[in-house]
């Protein structure tokens, strides 16, 4: 195994998170949730009907998958390249590593400050939104529209996408990297942006 001290990491790419805009996104988030808790009969259901709740839980669950989805789309891009990366030079990694290791080391052992500042976005169960979106995009080539999906897939997604990330990690023998050996940055793609263009407006006044 590739060992280093911590002042040493290797640098992977970064990890760049593009926004998905949904106008209605949050406030369908909302309501299915408060659905959910209704359906439970944790919350008063007031005049709505079961198959009105069933269909706002519905909703919110396809929102989400969509936005997981997306989410996933950037994860599977940065797997990609730390892949490349891997090939181009093997003397950084240890033997057998391939996207498996990456993702496993992204899922389970992001760096500190990765975790960090996915805190200070407001994301705390970020194994779940990054395994889950790993898994919708090993599923589906593009976000698949409603209507291609039944009710009790979109109702349980979450469920069959954790069967499908841990499926996706057992087709191969994989090298798992060693969590203190290696580091990479998060952005989101304005942050990212912004800093690439006083980068080249500093190159340009040198």
């Amino acid at each position: 195994m590739v060992k280093r001290m911590q002042s040493d990491d290797f640098r992977l790419p970064p990890l760049i998170l593009h926004p998905f805009s949904d106008a209605n996104g949050p406030s369908r988030l909302v309501e299915s949730s408060r659905a959910s808790l209704m359906l439970q009969g944790l919350l008063p259901t007031g005049e709505f009907t079961r198959e009105e709740l069933d269909q706002r839980l519905l909703d919110g669950r396809y929102c989400e998958l969509r936005m997981v989805y997306y989410v996933g789309r950037d994860v599977m891009r940065w797997l990609e390249q730390c892949v490349d990366l891997a090939v181009r030079s093997p003397e950084e990694f240890p033997n057998a590593t391939d996207v498996h290791s990456f993702a496993a080391y992204l899922v389970q052992n992001p760096p500190e400050a990765v975790r960090q500042k996915l805190t200070r976005w407001g994301v705390a169960d970020y194994r779940s939104i990054f395994s889950r979106g790993i898994a919708l995009n090993v599923m589906f080539a593009d976000a698949p529209p409603r209507n291609l999906l039944a009710d009790d897939f979109v109702r349980s997604y979450h469920h069959f996408a954790d069967q499908i990330f841990a499926s996706f990690q057992r087709q191969a023998q994989f090298a798992e990297l060693d969590a203190e050996s290696y580091a990479f940055d998060l952005f989101a793609s304005s942050e990212y942006s912004r800093m690439l263009e006083r980068a080249w407006g500093e190159q340009a006044a040198g």
